[in-house]
């Protein structure tokens, strides 16, 4: 019995890790990879100087403050209504549906290319909500930073093979040719929609969470009370938010670098085949580092370990100023790939052990507040600082002030207080158990 138990398990961790599969090839394709150098090339080729990368930092910036807004709200409401699974498919949904579009921008369409982009992200990140917030019900306590960092390597697994085979069509099968890039984002479009079933399929839907509220009430309206309550007793999950703003700090960083690492390459003069090669070695070095990450926290502690990764980015912004030749994108691009996936799944791993599991939905949509204010406030830095100087350089060093901010505050976060708060809501509340 327990052997089939242990089956039916890592049949659910392996569901749940397919998402990231899936949907982290609109994060190296779309976001990092093909879109921000098609888009600096060719789309918007015609706007002058570095309008186009001041462009998609603000692109950037605005749908992430939309996400931002949407996330505490939506979670709130999927906790309320037991609706996690069902408004992951309807944003992923939105999402695929955008990218499929993409395939209509060629060149001069770059406000077409900007909308298609900014809705696209809201329905990445919107649906990032509802798959975190299912983290903490899938995953055991004592295994939860390994399934996290392992969400994580088979994102960069899955992103990695896509935007290999896109690459081959870029620059070999359609060479000099618009179609190379926009059949890539139909790829894209495809391959998120087929690695979200498994998830749909196979992982239990948590139970819907109606206390303090009450049954039958509208579910936006207990969204809204349910927030109230929250902000009302801010208090009792002190360690939390804390944890919650020098993850505010530090995700701005590494946004940042993931969001506008590409165009700052075009920018200083990197060809097409250097920026996307780069990108790819830092997914599959990402792979085997993000597992480790989640082994080497279970020595450490998963905070020492996250502060380490960011004291590796901090030398990394130093290094990128210097940056004036492709063999150096490529040298910081092994470097990003060493930390990228470990901070980030460590990170995911300690707030989920620190939320309640009955409003992990809610307190996921605050995590999400977090990190897309993160993304709200870097790529607009970057862009305003490109804009006032005529050079992306000194927006990539300004970063380091929140790798190190990140540090400071991550130290004063009481990791065991919180752990023992969310452990002590979890006994006090009584669910009817979780079904598919």
């Amino acid at each position: 019995m327990n052997e089939q138990l242990d089956r039916a398990y890592k049949k659910v961790i392996n569901a749940w890790c397919m998402y990231d599969w899936g949907s982290s090839a609109f994060s190296t394709t779309v976001e990092a990879a093909v879109l921000p150098v098609y888009f600096e090339n060719v789309v918007a080729a015609g706007l002058s100087g570095n309008t186009a990368t001041v462009y998609w930092g603000y692109a950037n910036s605005i749908a992430l403050f939309i996400a931002a807004v949407l996330a505490p709200i939506l979670g709130s409401v999927a906790d309320y209504t037991g609706g996690k699974k069902r408004l992951l498919a309807i944003f992923a949904a939105i999402g695929i549906v955008t990218t499929t579009l993409m395939v209509l921008i060629d060149s001069g369409d770059w406000l077409l290319a900007l909308v298609l982009f900014l809705i696209g992200t809201v329905g990445l990140s919107a649906s990032y909500v509802f798959y975190d917030s299912l983290l903490p019900h899938v995953a055991r306590a004592e295994d939860i930073d390994y399934v996290s960092s392992k969400g994580y390597a088979l994102g960069y697994v899955g992103g990695g093979i896509l935007l290999a085979i896109n690459i081959v069509m870029i620059q070999f099968v359609w060479a000099g040719s618009t179609l190379g890039p926009r059949l890539s984002f139909l790829t894209v479009a495809v391959w998120w929609a087929i690695f979200t079933i498994p998830l749909l399929r196979r992982v239990p839907e948590p139970p819907p969470n109606t206390a303090c509220i009450g049954e039958g009430v509208n579910p936006l309206v207990a969204s809204f009370r349910r927030l109230g309550l929250t902000f009302h007793e801010i208090r009792k999950y002190r360690q939390l938010f804390f944890f919650l703003i020098a993850f505010w700090l530090y995700n701005d960083g590494i946004g940042t670098i993931i969001k506008m690492a590409t165009i700052y390459g075009a920018e200083i003069n990197s060809g097409m085949t250097d920026l996307i090669g780069a990108l790819l070695l830092t997914q599959f070095v990402g792979i085997p580092f993000s597992l480790l990450f989640g082994k080497f926290s279970a020595k450490i502690g998963s905070k020492r370990a996250i502060m380490l990764g960011l004291g590796w980015y901090a030398l990394i912004t130093i290094a990128a100023y210097f940056m004036n030749a492709p063999w150096q994108f490529w040298v910081l691009a092994l470097m990003v790939g060493m930390v990228q996936g470990g901070t980030q799944a460590l990170s995911r791993s300690l707030f989920g052990l620190m939320a309640p599991k009955a409003r992990s939905a809610e307190f996921f949509g605050f995590y999400d507040i977090s990190s897309k204010f993160a993304g709200i406030v870097g790529p607009a830095l970057f862009a305003l600082v490109g804009q006032l100087t005529g050079s992306s350089r000194l927006g990539i060093v300004a970063l380091i002030v929140f790798f190190i901010g990140g540090i400071l505050l991550l130290r004063r976060v009481d990791e065991k207080e919180g752990i023992r708060v969310a452990q002590l809501e979890n006994a006090a509340t009584t669910l009817p158990a979780e079904t598919a």
